[in-house]
């Protein structure tokens, strides 16, 4: 399905498994902002195994005129606190060519529509502390930081350790 926006030409529509090598190559796009290249292990057929085989996560597609030039990949996570699910984006990322036109904030109003049409608690995502344009526009829709939280992760050889102490 394809939804229109309030941006002319500008359009959202979900992923479909043939995307799965286009998903790659903006994730691709997005780990070259983030300056994290060396952080992407996965390749098409992993991430069209797990997107849409195993469900593990969703994908939007922002097209101007037809053309990729943004994504979106989120998934339901769940509040003890409030007793309900909620929708968390783990990534957003507008092509530079494509940014300041307004397709970002179109692909979070998309995500908040859908978690409100859902009846999630919340709508979460983090953000790199130093990318000051998405911090601003996060700030202009009314985002709050929650800095009393600290992410913590395991990866590699901390996680099987852990996993392996059990």
């Amino acid at each position: 399905m394809v939804y229109e926006t309030k941006c002319p030409g500008f359009t959202i529509r979900e992923a479909v498994e043939s995307d799965a090598g286009l998903i790659l190559e903006l994730i691709h796009g997005l780990a070259d902002y983030e300056q994290m290249s060396g952080d992407v292990h996965t390749d098409a057929e992993t991430l069209r195994r797990n997107l849409f085989d195993n469900r593990q996560a969703n994908v939007i597609i922002g097209e101007e005129a037809g053309v990729p030039v943004c994504f979106a990949l989120y998934f339901y996570n769940f509040s003890t606190f409030q007793g309900r699910h909620g929708l968390y984006l783990e990534d957003l990322f507008v092509k530079p060519e494509y940014r300041g036109k307004g397709y970002g904030t179109a692909m979070l109003a998309w995500l908040a529509k859908k978690a409100v049409d859902e009846d999630c608690g919340r709508f979460e995502w983090v953000c790199l502390d130093w990318n000051e344009p998405a911090l601003k526009v996060y700030r202009r829709l009314g985002a709050q930081p929650q800095n009393q939280w600290v992410i913590q992760r395991l990866t590699g050889r901390e996680l099987r350790d852990l996993a392996n102490s059990f």
